[in-house]
């Protein structure tokens, strides 16, 4: 009975009073006499609980939901069901952002011919600049996915060129060579060479001259 009256309260404005207890098959007097009742501390408990949730939930950038929520007002002394707070959520009308369902790979489907190894699982080298060995990753983001390529020198083991984009064609690779090129005394032939096996077989692409 409560939650009829409790509508008919929150609609008043919008349609007679009379009307809505006639719709609700409740009585006017009844209703008059529910709002007269003074708020049980049931009630002001909820309203207060309410507002933390909300509070928590904006500071979430409205990402958490009602599990994480819950732990949070616990850490704050304030003890509850999990499922009150899913209810409440639910009345404040809360939804947390849900993940894509998606996830982007950096590897292309179908049979893209053979690709050599040009390095033999040789990961060392005699000096700078020799051999380069690179791949490309993802990073989630509150705006989206960013790819990451990076450019690794064999004998010094440091990170020499990196680009970022939010695409994974051949010029997130060649920006990345490029940057490496720019900063570092690098061997144009291997250069060329694993430029090559990076971005031909997926992207169709020539490489660039470092």
């Amino acid at each position: 009975m409560s939650a009829k009256f409790e509508f008919i309260d929150a609609q008043k404005a919008h349609y007679p009073i009379t009307k809505m207890c006639e719709w609700a098959q409740v009585s006017t007097s009844g209703f008059y006499e529910w709002r007269g009742r003074p708020t049980s501390a049931t009630a002001r408990w909820r309203v207060h609980l309410g507002r933390l949730i909300e509070a928590i939930f904006d500071d979430s950038d409205r990402t958490y939901g009602y599990r994480r929520i819950h732990a949070a007002l616990a850490r704050q002394g304030e003890h509850c069901s999990p499922e009150v707070v899913r209810g409440l959520m639910r009345e404040l009308d809360l939804v947390a952002c849900q993940p894509r369902p998606w996830r982007p790979t950096t590897t292309l489907t179908g049979d893209t011919g053979a690709i050599p190894d040009l390095l033999n699982r040789d990961f060392t080298a005699d000096a700078p600049g020799a051999k380069l060995v690179g791949d490309i990753t993802y990073i989630p983001t509150w705006q989206g996915w960013v790819y990451l390529a990076t450019v690794i020198d064999c004998h010094t083991k440091a990170c020499i060129g990196y680009a970022m984009a939010e695409h994974m064609r051949a010029e997130l690779v060649i920006d990345a060579l490029q940057m490496a090129a720019r900063n570092y005394q690098l061997v144009s032939r291997n250069c060329r060479r694993l430029t090559r096996r990076c971005c031909q077989p997926a992207c169709g692409r020539s490489p660039p001259r470092l």
